[in-house]
C-alpha cells in the first residue's frame, strides 16, 4: 500500500456514516467533538461553519469542507458568532429529527470514526479544517465522488449497502489528496514530492517486515546513506530507521485490535524476530503491554455503525 492509504486504514474503524439533509430559514445546529473525522458538501443554498476555535467558513455550492480532528462546531444560515451559536444551536440528532421539507440549503454531512491513539503523523499534521471550494476544473475526482454518493444518497439501490461506505471512504481519500496538492505548508506534502524520500517511504510501507537496513534503504531510494538520512528527517522528523520502527509497532497495534492472531503471528509479519523483542518495542513505544492493549482496545470497539 502507498503511504497515504496506509495512513488512514491503520486509524479508520468500522462504516462511515453520512446523511442529506434540506432545511431552510433561520437554523443552527452544533455537533460536540468527537474521536474521528467529519464532512460536509453543499449542494444546495449556502451555509457558515464556526469551529470551536474559531474558525468561521463560509460554504457555498459544491463546496466540500473536512474536519479531521473531530472538532467541535456549529453550522448555520448566517455567520453567527460563538455566544449567539452557544444559545441558538441545537443538536445535530435535534436538527436531523426537525428538518422538513424546506430545501433552500442541501447539505451532504458523514463522519467517519478513527482511532485518535495512534495517528499517521500525514493525519495528525491536516489542518483543523480543510476547506475545498468549488472553482471550475478543480478537484476533479473530488466532484466525481461527490456527484456519485450524492446519487446514491437520494434513493435506496441494489447493492447501496456496499455502495455507500466504499464511496464515503473514497470522498475520504480524495479530500485529503486535494489538500495535499494545494497544501503551502507542513511537512508531509513536501515528503511525498521528494523523490528521495517517497521512494524510502515506498519501500518501507510496501514490505515493513524486510530485513531493512540504513544501506538498504538507501540503495531502494537511489540516494546516498548520508542524503536519505538528511533529507528523510528533516521532511518526516524522524531519521528513517526510527520511523521504520515506529511503523511496524502501529501495523502491530492495528493487528492487536483487529485479529485474534498470536503474538509470534504479528512479530513475524511486521518484521520482529520473536514475541519477546517485539513485546518489548511495543510497551517502549505506547507504555503498556500488547495484551492489555489487546484489552482495552477491545472495550474501546463499541464505536457507531
Amino acid at each position: 500500500m502507498d503511504v497515504v492509504s496506509d495512513a488512514i486504514s491503520a486509524v479508520h474503524l468500522g462504516h462511515p456514516s453520512s446523511q442529506r439533509v434540506r432545511t431552510g430559514g433561520s437554523w443552527c445546529a452544533r455537533l460536540d467533538p468527537y474521536a474521528g473525522a467529519g464532512f460536509y458538501v453543499v449542494l444546495k443554498g449556502s451555509c457558515w461553519l464556526r469551529t470551536d476555535g474559531g474558525t468561521l467558513v463560509p460554504l457555498g455550492v459544491g463546496d466540500a469542507v473536512l474536519l479531521p480532528h473531530g472538532t467541535g462546531h456549529v453550522i448555520a444560515d448566517s455567520p453567527i458568532d460563538a455566544s449567539v451559536a452557544a444559545e441558538k444551536a441545537v443538536p445535530f440528532e435535534r436538527w436531523f429529527a426537525e428538518t422538513g421539507p424546506r430545501d433552500e440549503t442541501e447539505l451532504l454531512c458523514g463522519k467517519y470514526w478513527l482511532d485518535c491513539s495512534r495517528l499517521h503523523p500525514l493525519m495528525a499534521e491536516l489542518p483543523e479544517v480543510v476547506h475545498l471550494p468549488n472553482r471550475v476544473g478543480g478537484h476533479l475526482e473530488l466532484r466525481a465522488a461527490i456527484d456519485l454518493l450524492s446519487g446514491e444518497l437520494d434513493q435506496v439501490r441494489p447493492g447501496s449497502c456496499v455502495a455507500l461506505p466504499n464511496l464515503l471512504d473514497l470522498l475520504l481519500v480524495y479530500m485529503i489528496r486535494s489538500w495535499m496538492a494545494e497544501a503551502t505548508s507542513g511537512s508531509w506534502p513536501g515528503a511525498l514530492a521528494d523523490p528521495v524520500t517517497a521512494a524510502a517511504l515506498r519501500a518501507v510501507h510496501s514490505d515493513p517486515a524486510a530485513p531493512w537496513t540504513i544501506d538498504r534503504l538507501a540503495a531502494a531510494a537511489g540516494a546516498s546513506r548520508a542524503t536519505l538520512s538528511r533529507r528523510f528527517t528533516a521532511l518526516v522528523g524522524r531519521p528513517p530507521m526510527a520511523y521504520l520502527t515506529w511503523w511496524r509497532l502501529i501495523l502491530a497495534a492495528g493487528l492487536l485490535r483487529d485479529t485474534p492472531n498470536t503474538l509470534a503471528s504479528i512479530a513475524d509479519r511486521v518484521g520482529y524476530g520473536s514475541p519477546y523483542a517485539l513485546s518489548h518495542a511495543f510497551e517502549r513505544e505506547f507504555g503498556t503491554t500488547p495484551g492489555r492493549y489487546r484489552v482495552e482496545a477491545a472495550g474501546r470497539s463499541g464505536f457507531p455503525t
